[in-house]
């Protein structure tokens, strides 16, 4: 630290939120480089201003290069909207150093010589206020926490993360949200509540001196608004891809994909098909019509020379998936409502033990086998399969896709376990589906009108 006045630096120990690190001694006010504080708070430079993000409060620092001037309290420190006379940030061997002192007032963290703690997150209390058109529930924390809220159903869920509190039933004098509970989820809560019908709600945040605050405003007087994941889950996308295969005189997967998208379109729900008699998607419109898939069931035949085996299949997908997003969701990204977004395994895994069981219900008896490295099916975000009909070079499977009755029944399954796994899974959301199910009655009349 050439030019400095060595006498007045001197290096020293900081227990900063738990961890053990290096601080300074700057000039008698002690300080911490940016890159050990940026363990706590977010710190950025605009020019000669430091601005530092925290806990919910924004600080901003004038940057004075002369270490020993900015170490007295002489300076204008901005602390969230307040202006406040204090030690500001400096330059030591072209290195940003911070003042504990400032920093532990700007933040409402605990401070004193080579000890720096931040306030532990608590819900303190939930309070209410009846409104003409709107009940309030304010959450009272220590500090500032991050949060998410979603709807499911009439339900609402606010998640406050990794906070500390107590769970428990809260009663209210409101007219549109008379309780409230409040639940632990791991190391985060949850408040939860019921929306009335033809309400809306809003969550904000009020930051203050010594604490913080979460503001939820619910009832008829505050505009509904609904996710456009939550408005899917009454109107979802089933992709039926039969391949086409040659050699058997007729095409049977576009047969049983057809019979079986006629069966659900007539009961009310959304399909599309990447192939007719004359035409195919190409290969990027159907991957883009897989992502926006709820359901995706690619249909083929076996065929391989030489080989002896036969019967129908149902392949589960393993191993990564192809698309990013998708990858990276399974493997443990989290965000409200993210499921309806990116289901896990066990969608693919219940629609596949459905169309197993639904199969076997028509007469046709189905193994379960895995397949990996298939690109449609790691491009779909929710359930996929890939059902194989038979193989064209077993004979027996020969005779049966010649069978009209035979592939009726495939699509009678393809139908009913799809409609049966959308119907549920809309239920788990917490949602009414528009669509009818396609129930066994209609099923049944389909393919009976078909022989």
């Amino acid at each position: 630290m050439a030019g400095l006045a060595g006498a007045q630096i001197a290096f020293s120990r900081l227990n900063l939120a738990g961890q053990q690190v290096q601080s300074v001694n700057l000039y008698g006010a002690e300080y911490a480089s940016q890159s050990v504080l940026g363990r706590v708070v977010r710190i950025s430079r605009e020019g000669q201003v430091i601005r530092v993000e925290g806990y919910g409060h924004v600080l901003l620092f004038p940057l004075d290069e002369d270490p020993q001037r900015a170490a007295t309290d002489f300076n204008t420190v901005q602390l969230d909207t307040t202006r406040v006379k204090a030690r500001t940030a400096t330059l030591l061997n072209g290195n940003l150093y911070l003042p504990l002192d400032t920093l532990a007032r700007g933040l409402g963290a605990e401070y004193r010589a080579g000890n720096f703690r931040v306030i532990p997150a608590r819900l303190q209390g939930v309070s209410s206020r009846a409104g003409a058109s709107s009940d309030r529930l304010v959450l009272d924390l220590t500090r500032d926490v991050s949060f998410s809220d979603e709807l499911r159903g009439t339900t609402v869920t606010v998640t406050l993360e990794d906070v500390q509190g107590e769970a428990r039933r809260y009663t209210t004098r409101g007219a549109f949200v008379p309780r409230a509970q409040v639940a632990r989820d791991g190391e985060d809560l949850r408040l939860s509540f019921t929306l009335p019908p033809g309400s809306g709600y809003r969550v904000y945040r009020v930051v203050r001196p010594g604490g913080a605050r979460l503001v939820v405003d619910a009832g008829p007087g505050i505009p509904y608004t609904s996710p456009a994941l939550l408005e899917r889950i009454s109107r979802p996308l089933i992709v039926l891809d039969p391949a086409r295969v040659e050699g058997l005189g007729r095409d049977v997967t576009l047969d049983v994909a057809r019979r079986a998208a006629e069966l659900l379109s007539q009961a009310g729900w959304q399909v599309r098909l990447t192939r007719d008699g004359q035409s195919a998607l190409g290969l990027n419109q159907k991957l883009a019509l897989a992502r926006r898939s709820d359901v995706y069931l690619a249909l083929d035949l076996g065929r391989f020379p030489g080989t002896d085996r036969g019967g129908v299949t149902v392949y589960e997908p393993t191993g990564r998936a192809t698309a990013q997003i998708v990858e990276a969701v399974r493997s443990g990204g989290k965000a409200p409502y993210i499921d309806l977004a990116i289901g896990g395994s066990g969608g693919t895994k219940r629609l596949s033990e459905l169309l197993r069981g639904e199969l076997k219900g028509g007469g046709v008896t189905a193994q379960a086998e895995t397949v990996s490295r298939t690109l449609t099916l790691g491009e779909a975000p929710q359930a996929a399969l890939l059902l194989e009909l038979g193989w064209v070079g077993n004979e027996d499977d020969r005779a049966d896709l010649a069978s009209s009755g035979h592939l009726r029944a495939m699509s009678v399954a393809v139908a009913r376990s799809v409609a049966t796994y959308l119907t549920a899974r809309a239920a788990n959301a917490g949602r009414t589906v528009s669509a009818t199910p396609a129930t066994d009655t209609q099923a049944s009349s389909a393919a009976g009108a078909g022989q």
